[in-house]
Parts: C-alpha cells; sequence; structure tokens
C-alpha cells in the first residue's frame, strides 16, 4: 500500500503518514478522548453508568455517538460487567456507534467528574450535539480513529487518557 500510493503520489508521504495503524496515524486519540468527554460533560451530552447506558441505548440509540467501556482490575472477576460489556459492544457494533476500551476506570472518573461512583465509570456514552450546533473536533477525530481501527479489524480498540 505504502509503495503504491508512494508511486501514484511522490511527495505525499512527506506530508502525511502512510500506515496501517491507526495509533500512529492519530498522534494522541488520549487527549482526543478527555476532550470530547470534558465537552460533552460541559454540554450535558455525557451518561455514565451501564444501566444508565443501556436505557438511553434502548429508548433512542440514533442519539448516541461515542461509548466508552472502561475497565480495571476487577473487571476479570466481574461476570455480570463482562456480559454487560459483550451486550454493549454488540449494541454499538449494530448500531454503528464508535467503541474504546479504556484501562484506567479511576481515570476516566476522574475526567468526568463522578469519584463518588467509580462503578459508573465502566461505562460512559457521548451523545450526539444538538441539531445546527457546531460538531465536537475532538470527538471526530476519535470516529476517524474508530474507523481507522476497524479497517486493520481492531473493533474495538484501547485508548490510554493522558495523565493529569
Amino acid at each position: 500500500l505504502r509503495n503504491e500510493a508512494q508511486t501514484l503520489f511522490p511527495g505525499l508521504s512527506d506530508h502525511i503518514s502512510l500506515t496501517q495503524s491507526p495509533t500512529l496515524t492519530m498522534q494522541s486519540p488520549g487527549k482526543s478522548l478527555k476532550e470530547a468527554l470534558l465537552g460533552a460533560q460541559s454540554d450535558g451530552r455525557l451518561t455514565a453508568g451501564v444501566y444508565e447506558s443501556a436505557k438511553i441505548m434502548t429508548d433512542d440509540p440514533d442519539s448516541v455517538s461515542f461509548c466508552v467501556l472502561a475497565m480495571d482490575e476487577d473487571f476479570q472477576c466481574d461476570i455480570a460487567l463482562q456480559i454487560h460489556f459483550t451486550l454493549i459492544q454488540s449494541f454499538c457494533f449494530d448500531n454503528d456507534i464508535s467503541i474504546v476500551r479504556v484501562s484506567d476506570t479511576q481515570r476516566v472518573a476522574e475526567i468526568v467528574g463522578d469519584k463518588a461512583q467509580l462503578e459508573d465509570a465502566h461505562c460512559v456514552l457521548i451523545t450526539n450535539p444538538a441539531e445546527g450546533s457546531w460538531e465536537d473536533p475532538a470527538l471526530e477525530k476519535l470516529h476517524l480513529f474508530c474507523e481507522e481501527s476497524r479497517n486493520v479489524n481492531d473493533w474495538v480498540p484501547e485508548i490510554v487518557l493522558p495523565e493529569r
């Protein structure tokens, strides 16, 4: 692919990265995720919690734009949470909702400001902006990251959030 692109478009590699790895194409998906979460929170477009997220997905699936599944060391021991994650992933795939994994539930809770309810940080949804409002550039970058990940068969890519 790289050689074909360079043959067809000489000098292109001087301007963009020709790679099959989505993590290299998008330099900081963690930073974009943090920005998207903070932006959605300030706009009132954030839902935290497995059950709360399931309710929104059931009631109005078209309103959901992005899903974050956060795991921690307890995830391997929590069969119910694993089942919920499997169902949420399936729902997201069926409804063309971008989805990512984060391996730091505590960090997600800190970003969304819900430290008291750490278990709610296991699943966080971002709903679509209101009709006619500006699109969220960080969210657009994340959608592109997810699309590129799916192109290399990474259906639920993992993102590392930046430190404070």
